[in-house]
């Protein structure tokens, strides 16, 4: 098996939130979510409609894109995402089992995030030298992940386990963790989880409506991804 790190740097002060382990976070998709710290969540009915979303979302100016593997033709989906939005780092999210992981990083993935903490995925990610975003929902768990050498991990689901609050609890605890808070998280409550320096980025479904999927109005998906990328600007600058 093979593990792997990037060299670290030093930030200045004013990058508090770029203070985060490369162990798990490659130097590009860093610099994409200190840009724009917002990860959508697509669910793909179909390679069609799935690359108009991701393009949709790379317009507004989100260009890291996780794809769920919530549908039968998820795994497909990502496959034609990478291929046909070059522009876009695509990642697998939902991936539940080292089999998943390895469908997923041979169609293509470029990070894989999980909703819980399984050793096996997180092994097989680093075996690909694949960044890895495991859920965790309390301490024990992200005392587990920190063991693992991660120290980047997705809460989840967040607004059930306490939101910003529980961020600022774990951070006070594993202060070199950052989190992607995803589940509950919205435009109504973006700029209270980006405030937070022990929030790399926030992940959420809201910015991929299936009624503007299902109606081809993908202008609605991209004016909220511009929207969101305000949001951030204003909180982060």
């Amino acid at each position: 098996m093979v593990f792997f790190t990037l060299k670290y740097e030093e930030p200045a002060k004013s990058d508090r939130y770029l203070e985060v382990s490369k162990l798990n976070v490659n130097e590009d998709l860093l610099s994409r979510l200190a840009a724009a710290p917002v990860v959508p969540l697509v669910v793909p009915d179909d390679p069609e409609t799935a690359i108009k979303t991701t393009q949709a979302l790379v317009a507004g100016g989100l260009s890291v894109i996780e794809v769920v593997l919530r549908t039968s033709s998820a795994v497909e989906c990502l496959g034609e995402i990478v291929k046909a939005v070059p522009e876009a780092i695509v990642g697998a999210g939902t991936v539940l089992s080292d089999r998943q992981a390895a469908e997923v990083v041979f169609a293509g993935a470029q990070f894989i995030v999980s909703p819980g903490l399984y050793a096996p995925v997180v092994e097989y990610a680093k075996s690909a030298r694949l960044p890895i975003f495991p859920g965790v929902a309390t301490a024990s768990e992200a005392q587990n992940a920190w063991n693992m050498g991660l120290r980047s991990l997705k809460l989840f689901p967040a607004s059930l386990v306490g939101g910003p609050a529980m961020i600022k609890a774990l951070g006070s605890v594993f202060r070199d963790v950052t989190f992607m808070p995803t589940g509950g998280v919205s435009a109504a409550n973006l700029a209270d989880y980006l405030a937070l320096p022990q929030v790399l980025a926030c992940g959420g479904s809201w910015l991929t409506p299936k009624s503007a999927i299902v109606e081809g109005n993908y202008q609605i998906i991209t004016d909220l991804a511009a929207d969101a990328v305000d949001i951030a600007k204003q909180v982060r600058g």
